[in-house]
């Protein structure tokens, strides 16, 4: 894809935002590149997913504020339809997403980064919803993903204020999992990636849809919810082969997602 590319590193997909003049910015085309590597990837021969920016300044600066300024309402809601409907494949794809945040992140590139499953960032990055500030809201779910991942309060001081912040507090108040050195998050990522790929795919992502389908639920209905992936987990080979492992104490050579 022209803005978007895709390469694997064994069991390990990533995505790259490739638009660097334009600080990976995201326009139509980009989401329509985006769109097009989330459908191509296949969960056979790909068990976790890294999303990341070209370049050392940008992760994603937000949406393309040029593309944006002279839309009608009409254009506007396609819009947003469209870059939530993207969002919403990658955080329902099955397998786990990692967001290596490289630098700005910042509305659209924010809203990114929130709908990867886990999310690292090097020390230059910084995180924001700069929106009210351009007179519009945050359109790709920043008013719903970040309420759920650093509270309330927070959210609505980020959002209302147009406030961004660095990685320190990105980290302190629980959006991003860590901070790195520029030179040091891809590895730190791709570690993580490859830890996770070594585990049994089909129980991680039984546990993906578990968390997934009951975070919003009761918990008498979420525990029913994990009970259902729990014990399909055990008409697989992974199963019987990780649990026959280590009774004898010996380490699992290979899941083979079957």
């Amino acid at each position: 894809m022209g803005f978007v590319t895709y390469e694997k590193d064994g069991y390990v997909g990533i995505i790259t935002i490739n638009r660097p003049e334009a600080l990976n910015a995201l326009n139509v085309q980009v989401l329509k590149d985006l769109e097009a590597v989330i459908d191509g990837i296949s969960l056979n021969d790909t068990r976790a997913i890294i999303v990341t920016g070209a370049g050392q300044k940008s992760f994603v600066a937000g949406a393309d504020i040029g593309a944006m300024s002279n839309m009608s309402v009409q254009e506007a809601r396609e819009f947003g339809t469209f870059g939530n409907e993207i969002f919403l494949k990658l955080e329902m794809l099955p397998i786990p997403t990692i967001a290596a945040v490289n630098g700005f992140a910042l509305g659209g590139g924010n809203e990114l980064a929130m709908s990867c499953d886990i999310r690292y960032c090097s020390e230059n990055a910084v995180f924001g919803q700069p929106e009210v500030g351009l007179g519009i809201t945050p359109g790709f779910g920043g008013t719903q993903r970040l309420v759920r991942l650093i509270g309330v309060g927070k959210a609505k001081e980020m959002i209302y204020s147009a406030k961004n912040i660095k990685a320190d507090e990105a980290f302190r108040v629980g959006l991003v999992n860590g901070v790195c050195t520029q030179e040091e998050l891809m590895p730190t990522v791709m570690k993580l990636a490859k830890r996770i790929a070594d585990n049994a795919p089909i129980a991680v992502r039984n546990c993906k849809c578990a968390i997934t389908d009951g975070f919003l639920n009761d918990m008498d209905h979420a525990v029913s919810i994990e009970e259902k992936y729990f014990s399909e987990c055990f008409e697989t080979e992974d199963q019987r082969e990780g649990m026959k492992a280590f009774l004898e104490k010996r380490k699992v050579e290979q899941f083979h997602n079957r």
